[in-house]
């Protein structure tokens, strides 16, 4: 489930490639695939050895082009140990609504990013995440968990402010929003709740593109995606060197 449209970010064989914050590593096996020069980082040590176990088992499956490379690092975002302007692109997907100093963060971004390069940053969008915290302490009040919710002209500022050139947005999984209101409204941990359980099918009918259901689910995201899509998408790029 992707929430970056790598076309729109640009991505070419053979760039080089940073994935901050990957978690499970879903973007990074994507450029992985399309043929970058990917680098999975994260903070999650354990995340990062299961990263690094399905890069080998895509490179032994051949879904990966000759000459592509894709590797792990664990490290802090407030402070990567990567070289400046390492990277033709960047992805930090669903990761600074985590982070206190969300300034500190950016500035790393654009610091490694290549004059020229471009950047895809997404967090959770406004309304579907206020009501989620509405709905549920329980949401957002966990270890690790969301410490603030961006407008997309704040987020967007800070981007700027930080010397990235705004170039467009989208919106994505409209599927998910009411999903999550739905848990936030029985408990986030009731997965086993008649609507939840229901709902979670329709999400995997989508994600497996189960071929009686894939049309409807495809047409209903499409429908939803600017409404009330969970993810704001923001696409930027590091000007040139004078």
């Amino acid at each position: 489930m992707l929430t970056v449209d790598f076309d729109r970010l640009g991505l070419r064989p053979g760039d080089r490639v940073l994935d901050m914050g990957c978690g499970a590593g879903r973007h990074a096996f994507e450029m992985f695939r399309r043929g970058g020069d990917v680098i999975a980082f994260d903070q999650d040590g354990d995340e990062l050895a299961g990263v690094l176990e399905i890069f080998g088992a895509m490179r032994e499956a051949g879904e990966v082009p000759a000459g592509a490379e894709a590797d792990i690092k664990q490290g802090d975002a407030l402070a990567m140990p990567f070289a400046d302007e390492e990277f033709d692109r960047v992805v930090a997907s669903e990761v600074l609504e985590h982070i206190p100093d969300d300034e500190t963060a950016v500035a790393e971004l654009v610091r490694v990013l290549r004059p020229g390069g471009t950047i895809a940053v997404t967090v959770p969008r406004w309304l579907p995440e206020k009501i989620c915290w509405a709905l549920s302490d329980q949401y957002h009040e966990v270890e690790g968990g969301h410490v603030r919710i961006y407008t997309g002209d704040e987020l967007v500022g800070k981007l700027r402010a930080a010397g990235l050139e705004y170039v467009g947005k989208d919106h994505a999984h409209g599927l998910h929003s009411p999903y999550w209101w739905i848990k936030c409204a029985v408990g986030v941990d009731n997965d086993q709740h008649p609507l939840v359980k229901a709902y979670h099918q329709v999400l995997v009918w989508d994600i497996m593109r189960t071929p009686r259901w894939s049309t409807a689910t495809r047409l209903a995201e499409r429908a939803l995606n600017p409404l009330v899509g969970k993810s704001l998408v923001l696409y930027l790029r590091k000007p040139d060197a004078a």
